[in-house]
């Protein structure tokens, strides 16, 4: 069974930055899509970026030009820069992890909290 972790989130005033990061540990093979969701209270959850196996990104159109996601060489760390953040980026990111060769299995981290005050 995948495991995700993540870590980063926090309080930040707006304007300013966090780096989140999701580690995996497991049986980690032919993943096809690493990325981030966040779910605001009283919403539903929500694509925030993702990296596709060969590289692509997408990203929400909310975060486009703010947010950077990435991956390390080992490819078991997924990264999600946020900068010039809003009260609306506040929420719990959760780490998404999408693998397999036949048949795909998807994995999610617990999530992490980030505030942003105004």
């Amino acid at each position: 069974q995948v495991q995700l972790v993540e870590s980063g989130g926090g309080l930040v005033e707006v304007g300013g930055s966090l780096r989140l990061s999701c580690a995996a540990s497991g049986p980690i093979f032919s993943v096809n899509v690493r990325g981030w969701y966040r779910q605001a209270p009283g919403k539903q959850r929500e694509l925030v970026a993702t990296i596709s196996k060969g590289g692509n990104t997408n990203y929400a159109d909310s975060v486009k030009g703010r947010f950077t996601v990435s991956r390390d060489n080992a490819e078991k760390t997924v990264y999600l820069q946020m900068n010039s953040l809003k009260p609306e980026d506040t929420g719990v990111y959760y780490c998404y992890w999408r693998q397999g060769i036949f048949q795909q299995s998807d994995y999610w981290g617990q999530g992490t909290q980030v505030t942003v005050s105004s």
